[in-house]
Formats: structure tokens, sequence, C-alpha cells
């Protein structure tokens, strides 16, 4: 098995692709290891010291470091974790877990819109540099998104939220004034 490693704009997040399908449906993010239940995999990269985060993409994991450990020290035991996980033939996920987007009975046009422009410009480019984004809500002309894997964290996040993100939906959705982030 070759897993291969890509930097992220995070400097203290890395992807990891195992060249094989991680996630059936969906995304699943772990800020800390007693999140990590009901994921086998989670678990075994948290017992790598300096472990912080786990994100779980269709076909890549992040794993976040605390800022006092190293790279290079790190990523043979990480690599070393996801293989063996890989060769044990274990779910990634154990029970019906993950992150998945919250409907809130909001369903409304511009709701829906949102929705849809987040899912198809917003997501695919965020998964690129091994992150997700998920809508949680549309308030008083202000979106709410969460940022997960190496997208939570990141220096550029604010960014890529207010440049990227919010000129975008303004331009698509004249009823959104403003995007904010939430935990």
């Amino acid at each position: 098995m070759f897993i291969q490693t890509e930097g992220t704009p995070n400097p203290a997040t890395l992807k990891f692709l195992p060249g094989s399908q991680v996630m059936d449906t969906g995304t699943a993010n772990f800020a800390a290891p007693d999140e990590a239940g009901s994921s086998p995999l989670a678990q075994s990269l948290f017992a790598t010291e300096g472990v912080i985060g786990v994100f779980l993409g269709a076909d890549f994991i992040t794993v976040t470091k605390s800022g006092d450990k190293d790279w290079d020290v790190m990523k043979p035991l990480i690599l070393g974790a996801i293989m063996e996980h890989f060769q044990s033939g274990r779910p990634v996920i154990e029970a019906a877990a993950g992150d998945a987007d919250e409907t809130d009975g909001d369903d409304d046009e511009v709701v829906t819109q949102i929705r849809e422009l987040i899912d198809t410009r917003v997501r695919p480019a965020v998964a690129q540099d091994g992150g997700d984004i998920v809508y949680k809500g549309f308030e008083d002309g202000i979106v709410y998104l969460h940022m997960q894997g190496a997208c939570a964290g990141c220096p550029s996040s604010t960014a890529t939220l207010k440049h990227g993100i919010e000129n975008m939906l303004r331009y698509y959705v004249p009823e959104v004034q403003e995007v904010r982030a939430v935990e």
C-alpha cells in the first residue's frame, strides 16, 4: 500500500491519501481523542503522540498536530497507523457517525440556493486542501458555516470565508450579507 501525503494551507495539518475510499458517505471530524470512539482509524491516529485532530473525507485523511511536534518525527508513525488500519480490514467508522449537513427545516429557496452553492462550488475546493465546510444556518442575512479538517484553525481560513465564500454567495444570493464561522 502506497500512501501519498500533501501539505495543506494549515501548517499544522497534513493530508494523507491512501489510494482508496476512506468514507462511503459524508465526512467525520474528530477534534479530540475522546470523540473518536466510533472510529478505529481515528483512535489509532490519536494514539500517536502529538495528534490533536483527525478528519476523514471521501478519499483522504487529514491529521492535525500540536505546535510543539515535528512532522519529520510524526509522519512515519501516522503512515504506519493508516497502513496497519487498512490492512486489518476493520471499518473506518463502526457506527453511523460523522458530520452530515444538519437540516433544520429551512428549505426555503434562499437556503436551498446557499446549500447548493456550498456543495457544488465550495466543498470540492476545500476538500482538495484536506478540509470541509458544513452549512449550519442562515439568519438575518448571515450564513453560518463550520470549518473542519485542515480548514479548522488554518491561518488563511478567515480570508477563505470572507474573500472567497462570502463574495461568491453575495454575488449569487443577494439576500446574503455576511458569512461567519461557528464552532
